[in-house]
């Protein structure tokens, strides 16, 4: 009986978890947190940026290894020494005191004077806010300089409540004006420095392919690689290309010489759903247009007047602001613990348990990060990897729903099994440029499929060795995939697609011919 109240002790120290105390570092610092908050175009970032480089040390945390890369040539370009980390490659400087990282990787034990955390309103995001609620309460600065918009305020405030931190709030607005256009803007009207918004790649292409008859076009959505999008977004920004089609990629970090943004469409798939936009997604994408130092306003429209009057209420709706409990993610050693309690090593039984029974103090939850929970199914049939393996390898940046990226983790996952060596081997072949949009789709793969490799060859540097050969055929890839969209050519649709249009156009047509036959056999009877 004794025993076993020892263990259920354990258990309940185990699942009873106050999250400031797995961060000794920032715990030991008497740090200051500050909040600039404002709208996007507001200088918010620039300021905390500007602070970061007046400190001897610090680090810059980003949503995006683009936004990373992008600060880090800030730093470099201002003669501050930084060093560039994310999940799939180092650009290490033994003398920099900087450092620009992917929020993920951040390091917790490396004591700096200045941190920068950008885009805070991700905390909450359900598969990624643990990593700004792990960096909020655990990055190891004395100044800890958060950006974001409004709708994370109160969020912030009970944070800074819960660790007894001072916290400044310092409030920036929008440099200039931002107006909604009267009526809805045909796409042979469109003016140059607009951004068209889209919500699918279908559907960006295939504005694309429409608008490239009139325009030059530049594209930007998720499943194109940081690389691309960086170069799509220097042709729209040097006036090589006159307007910009987009998904809500655009939202996050790109500083784009838009004067206006025009919503071809007010919904999207979110997932689970297709639902009407929320005030924050739309206020966060129009917030792009009237770049300060390009455009003295901004404008926001749409292509048809249904949508004009679904993002006009929107635009002037309040924010929905980002509510506790905010979602903390297992560290290796609460799931190893835990595996020893629930005497299994099955990866799904422990990460949906920490879900169900943890508790934190404070405003917190335990997360159930739902990629994680897919590729435990996966792993938890590949009997000869470790729990720890397990843990790591879910969270590998993986979509299942592509074949070529499904096929080549599961491949990767045997050879981490069998302890064997991995060179790098390219699965696309590219020939000029893409003709359709399957081929575009494989050359995006593939950089994902390089971006897998780079990040296995950071956790199993033995086992997958060929880094610079990945990395060159990275290049290789992007430049084929720049090449494709810069070129004016259609990309053809893929044959779903193309029937669905067909048969769209077809019953068009029939109508028409319907209603034109009865006055056609009028004029012959007269």
């Amino acid at each position: 009986m004794k025993t076993n109240q020892t263990w259920q002790e354990k258990l309940n120290a185990l699942l009873n978890c106050d999250l400031k105390s797995l961060f000794p570092l920032a715990r030991e610092k008497k740090r200051k947190l500050y909040f600039y908050v404002g709208p996007t175009n507001s200088g918010k970032t620039y300021h905390a940026m500007q602070e970061l480089m007046e400190a001897d040390c610090g680090m810059y945390l980003a949503p995006l290894r683009l936004l990373a890369l992008e600060n880090y040539e800030v730093l470099i370009n201002n003669d501050i020494p930084a060093s560039l980390i994310t999940g799939e490659e180092e650009r290490i400087d033994e003398e920099a005191g900087h450092i620009c990282s992917t929020i993920e990787m951040t390091n917790y034990a490396l004591d700096v004077d200045v941190c920068v955390i950008d885009e805070i309103q991700m905390l909450g995001d359900v598969d990624r806010g643990w990593a700004w609620v792990n960096a909020i309460v655990g990055a190891p600065a004395d100044k800890v300089i958060m950006t974001g918009s409004v709708n994370a305020l109160d969020a912030i405030k009970q944070i800074a409540n819960y660790l007894d931190e001072e916290l400044e709030v310092v409030k920036f607005k929008r440099i200039n004006p931002l107006e909604v256009l009267p009526k809805a803007t045909m796409l042979k009207h469109i003016k140059p420095h607009t951004a068209l918004i889209a919500f699918s790649r279908s559907e960006v292409l295939r504005l694309k392919s429409k608008l490239s008859k009139l325009y030059k076009v530049s594209v930007l959505y998720g499943n194109l690689s940081p690389e691309v999008r960086r170069e799509e977004a220097r042709r729209f920004r040097e006036g090589e290309s006159t307007v910009l089609v987009a998904t809500d990629a655009i939202a996050m970090g790109l500083n784009l010489p838009i004067e206006t943004i025009l919503f071809t469409t007010d919904s999207k798939f979110d997932g689970i759903e297709n639902r009407l936009l929320i005030p924050n997604e739309i206020i966060q994408i129009a917030g792009r247009a009237g770049r300060y130092g390009h455009h003295e306003n901004g404008y926001i429209g749409a292509t048809s007047h249904k949508v004009l009057e679904h993002i006009e209420q929107m635009f002037h709706a309040p924010l929905h602001t980002i509510k506790a409990p905010f979602q903390v993610k297992a560290t290796t050693t609460q799931i190893l613990e835990l595996s020893k309690h629930l005497k299994t090593d099955n990866l799904h039984k422990i990460l949906k348990y920490f879900s169900q029974h943890m508790r934190f103090t404070g405003p917190f939850s335990a997360a159930n990060i739902g990629y994680m929970l897919d590729l435990s199914l996966v792993l938890d049939q590949k009997k000869r990897l470790s729990l720890e393996e397990k843990y790591l390898l879910a969270g590998a940046p993986v979509s299942i729903r592509s074949p070529l990226i499904k096929s080549a983790f599961f491949f990767y996952v045997n050879a981490i099994i069998e302890k064997k060596v991995v060179p790098y081997k390219t699965s696309v072949n590219m020939h000029g440029i893409a003709k359709t949009q399957l081929e575009l789709l494989k050359a995006e793969d593939e950089v994902k499929k390089i971006s897998l490799y780079l990040w296995l060859a950071y956790k199993f540097p033995d086992l997958f060795p060929d880094s610079k050969e990945a990395e060159s055929a990275r290049i290789r890839v992007n430049q084929y995939c720049e090449a494709s969209l810069k070129s004016n050519k259609l990309l053809k649709a893929p044959m779903r697609q193309r029937k669905e249009h067909d048969k769209r156009y077809r019953g068009r047509k029939d109508k028409k011919e319907k209603a034109q036959k009865p006055r056609t056999r009028r004029r012959r009877r007269r």
